[in-house]
């Protein structure tokens, strides 16, 4: 893409623009492709082959080669892809906007290679657009918001610069050549300097836009995520180590905030789904689901007391859940969840307890809940011996099984005697029996819990919970899986509860007559942890990442109204801070005014001394930009020949004011020669003769053998005007 003038020796006006057009069109589609990567949702071999060809046109563009791809094969290789995106959308990727990612990347770099017309420089800027704008669709992360900068920014350059290749091409007259070989560098700097600042204005603007406009509702982008193993993880239908895939990401899910907790003293774990049925190798549940109407208070009722439970004492907590999209309609709460509020019409549950949002509008994002932690005493469980009630048969449903597992059951509780203590012994043998692991065979065996009890004896959460639960079944205690998360990391900095990937978690819930479902884990787990060293530094990350998310993609009206809110109150604690700091500021000028006056009575030479050197010093500092100039001037006219045409300006215009001392005076529409034929005196009309043609042959043909001349001319004429 190299342009007139880039390969001449003599560098030109267009050339340079052309040159400058160049490098930032390729900067502005590098930016874009990097907003683009930043997001980790483009597939690694795309970002390979098209960083490669980057490299390859930034390579090209650094040795000035105006390679050019023939136009035969761009349209082959154009009818090719067309095939390919059939096969990519329905075969390979089987997503509508990855294809088309894909289609675009393919149409970039076909287009950076063969660039014919003037119209491929818009087609390019355009391509960097979608790229930008697909990464928005792909993203919600802070990071988009300083890749996004970076790509106004060069965008900005790149327009500006497009607008000034268009006026050169189509001038009717060219632009005289700068005589100054710096000049399309300080343009070059000059372009650097301004536009950071245009796009920071731009930015604040579209800021004050953005919080001040009215909405009525804001969310995620998460409706255009993809189904991935986060989502499969928590559906009706779960195999067998689906949690443990999703555990080898450390990617964050949510953020949680429990009311008047700045300590971290909750260890809690965040429920998902629960499931009941079990084929040897996958959970699953009914799909029948009952919708859940929403109170006048704009809240959701979540629990409903079965005929004959107990109470437990209780222990509400109030939570706010700041979910990341990961491409599912379930919500993760606490235990005991009793109410739930946010920006959803329409929310359903089923037997398990689980709440999904049908809301195809708002999908998750930004709920508060309200649960109560209260549990039966341990002591009340082991007194529990009525018949299970008919609606939790369905928990004690068996598969097939090898008949190793029932016997272990029965050896592990055989000093029991109640179903608490039953369900207790086989939590503390898998706990303390069985080791903990994510590296798991490829293929499963054919009987994956008989393989991890007697065979591996090492496995994740869901083995452990699976195995539990069938073994409580095998006692006729019904029992069920939960999959969701715990608890593992504190920010300190927020106050919010940071819950990644690898916190994905299943553990038991098993059922007592009269008490209902209280939990049990079997996994040995570590203690929530404080951060140290660098993962100190990752919670500052996550702090500003927090941000990002709740009052820039999350901003919706009830975030507008709490900023209205802290704003009036913060307006009136600012002008009552100013009035304060006013009064003590006055007071503290009177007190110096009247030390610096009891000072000066005592001893007034000295003050006025130092009053006459500041004055000195302000003055010289009023006037240190005269000063430099005149610094400079005085250097340029004591050696002309460094630079004969800002030399000849100069001394020139000292002519000029000679003449005018003496009543000559130029006119400004009077050229040099038409001014000599005003000068009436002959000796000197003769002597400003010959400093005109030596400042013309400087000032215009960059003499530096004239320019010398003109220190010798002047002093021709000033020694004539004092004789």
């Amino acid at each position: 893409m190299s342009g007139p003038g880039s390969n001449s020796s003599t560098i030109t006006l267009s050339g340079a623009i052309e040159r400058y057009f160049q490098v930032s069109l390729y900067l502005l589609v590098l930016t874009g492709f990097g907003t683009l990567a930043g997001t980790g949702a483009a597939d690694s071999p795309t970002i390979a082959l098209v960083g490669f060809a980057l490299l390859i046109r930034g390579y090209l563009l650094s040795k000035r080669s105006d390679y050019q791809m023939p136009t035969r094969w761009t349209n082959y290789l154009t009818l090719a892809y067309v095939a390919f995106f059939l096969a990519d959308y329905t075969m390979l990727s089987r997503s509508f906007l990855t294809a088309t990612v894909h289609l675009v990347l393919f149409g970039m770099v076909i287009r950076i290679f063969s660039v014919h017309k003037e119209r491929d420089y818009y087609m390019l800027s355009v391509l960097a657009f979608l790229m930008v704008l697909a990464a928005a669709v792909l993203t919600v992360d802070s990071v988009f918001l300083f890749a996004f900068a970076g790509f106004m920014l060069m965008a900005v350059v790149t327009f500006v610069l497009m607008e000034m290749r268009r006026s050169c091409l189509t001038a009717n007259i060219p632009a005289r050549e700068p005589i100054d070989s710096t000049t399309y560098r300080r343009m070059a700097f000059f372009l650097a300097g301004t536009s950071p600042a245009l796009v920071i204005l731009i930015l604040a603007g579209a800021s004050a836009i953005f919080f001040l406009l009215p909405r009525t509702s804001a969310g995620y982008l998460g409706s255009f995520a993809a189904g991935n193993d986060m989502a499969t993880g928590f559906s009706d239908r779960v195999q067998l180590g689906s949690i443990g895939q999703i555990q080898q990401s450390n990617a964050v899910v949510m953020h949680i905030q429990i009311a008047g907790d700045a300590r971290s003293v909750f260890d809690l774990k965040w429920r998902g789904v629960a499931l009941s049925r079990f084929d040897g190798r996958t959970w699953s549940n009914p799909t029948e689901q009952f919708p859940i109407l929403r109170q006048p208070d704009g809240r959701f009722p979540l629990w409903r007391k079965a005929p004959g439970t107990a109470a437990a004492a209780a222990r509400p907590i109030h939570y706010r859940v700041l979910m990341e999209p990961i491409g599912t309609n379930l919500f993760f709460v606490a235990p005991n969840p009793r109410f739930l509020a946010g920006a959803y019409r329409v929310l359903a549950t089923d037997r398990g307890g689980a709440i999904y949002d049908l809301d195809p509008n708002h999908p998750i994002s930004l709920y508060d809940v309200d649960s109560d932690l209260g549990a039966p005493k341990p002591q009340d469980l082991e007194k529990a011996a009525a018949p299970n009630p008919p609606e939790v048969l369905e928990y004690l449903q068996l598969p097939t099984l090898d008949p190793r597992i029932p016997e272990l059951a029965r050896q592990i509780v055989k000093s029991s005697t109640n179903s608490y203590d039953r369900a207790t012994a086989i939590e503390r043998y898998l706990m303390t029996q069985f080791g903990y692991t994510l590296d798991l065979p490829r293929v499963s065996p054919k009987d994956p819990l008989a393989e991890f009890l007697f065979i591996r004896k090492r496995g994740h959460c869901e083995y452990f919970a699976s195995s539990m639960a069938i073994m409580l079944r095998s006692l006729n205690i019904p029992s069920r899986v939960v999959n969701g998360f715990r608890t593992t990391e504190f920010n300190d900095l927020t106050g919010n509860y940071v819950v990644r990937a690898r916190s994905a978690h299943s553990w038991v819930e098993a059922y007592f007559p009269g008490y209902g479902w209280v939990e049990f884990d079997p996994t040995p787990g570590d203690p929530l942890g404080t951060a140290t060293g660098w993962d100190r530094v990752s919670l500052y990350v996550d702090a500003m990442a927090s941000f990002w998310r709740e009052w820039v993609v999350n901003y919706d009206a009830s975030h507008q109204k709490a900023l209205g809110a802290d704003a009036m109150q913060g307006s009136r604690s600012l002008i009552d801070g100013m009035r304060g700091s006013a009064e003590r500021w006055y007071e503290r000028m009177l007190a110096r005014a009247r030390r610096a006056q009891r000072a000066f009575s005592n001893s007034p030479r000295r003050w006025s001394g130092l009053a006459v050197v500041f004055c000195l010093m302000l003055l010289v500092a009023v006037n240190i930009g005269n000063l430099r100039r005149w610094m400079s001037e005085r250097a340029l006219a004591a050696r002309p020949e460094v630079a004969p045409s800002r030399a000849a300006a100069l001394w020139y215009h000292r002519m000029l004011k000679l003449l005018g001392k003496q009543g000559w005076r130029k006119s400004e529409m009077q050229t040099p020669q038409e001014f000599l034929t005003c000068i009436e005196d002959p000796w000197t009309r003769q002597r400003v003769q010959a400093f005109t043609q030596a400042y013309e042959a400087a000032r215009f043909g960059d003499s530096s053998k004239e320019a010398s001349r003109l220190p010798e001319l002047y002093e021709e004429l000033t020694s004539a005007e004092r004789k």
